[in-house]
């Protein structure tokens, strides 16, 4: 299978080439760089590997919920080159992406929502996949929920957010939690695949993002009220 996959949902930007099982690739801490690294760097994989994107077989994604912009362009960029080629596309939870890289087989995956809330998923591994338990969120630290049982791996930035306040609200339930974890497209391009292998992935204009909140943006008024609220 040949697979090529996008995640930029955070402050990360990655593009992930799986060629029969095999990943290659590119990944870096870069802000505001998303559109100018990703497209590039999908070819320049396609290139070391020998592979046309002819040869592709379908476009992962991670689809959030992360930053509005990020999601926005990493969809965009699988629903353009899946409709240029004809191939399907995989949509992957960007928080699954976040868990797969954690150890143990309860992990906790968050990430930093900015405007004192967090994008919180809970997830366990099942014969070697991630199973998602319940709907991923998005709230408060001091609102989530505490999940059954001990020895939860926690991963993302989730948990440095908010002077750590959501690594202290589940501080009981944690064995670790890693703070400065952030997703990978080489784990959307190995979660995409066995998404695929299961038939999962559809027409890229079916491809919906997972932004979570309904409003994806506050307006300035509404921010500089935030602020004020919190001098």
């Amino acid at each position: 299978m040949r697979l090529l996959a996008f995640e930029t949902a955070t402050e990360a930007c990655s593009v992930a080439l799986l060629v029969d099982g095999e990943v290659q690739e590119r990944f870096e801490i870069a802000p505001r760089r998303h559109a100018e690294l990703a497209l590039p760097w999908a070819g320049e994989l396609l290139a070391q590997a020998g592979v046309a994107k002819s040869q592709l077989d379908a476009i992962a994604v991670g689809r959030g919920p992360g930053a509005f912009t990020g999601v926005r362009l990493a969809v965009a960029l699988a629903q353009g080159i899946a409709l240029a080629l004809d191939r399907p596309v995989v949509g992957v939870s960007t928080l699954a992406a976040l868990a797969a890289r954690a150890q143990g087989d309860r992990v906790l995956a968050a990430i930093d929502a900015r405007m004192g809330e967090v994008y919180l998923g809970a997830f366990v591994r099942v014969d070697g996949g991630l199973q998602a338990l319940g709907a991923e969120t998005v709230v408060p630290p001091a609102q989530a929920e505490l999940p059954e049982g001990r020895e939860w791996q926690g991963v993302g930035t989730g948990f440095d957010a908010a002077e750590g306040a959501l690594r202290k609200r589940l501080a009981g339930a944690l064995a670790s939690a890693d703070g400065t974890a952030l997703p990978h497209a080489a784990d959307v391009a190995r979660l995409g695949a066995r998404a695929f292998a299961r038939g999962e992935a559809i027409a890229p204009e079916r491809l919906q993002p997972a932004y979570l909140r309904d409003n994806v943006a506050l307006t300035l008024v509404q921010q500089q009220a935030q602020r004020a609220a919190r001098a």
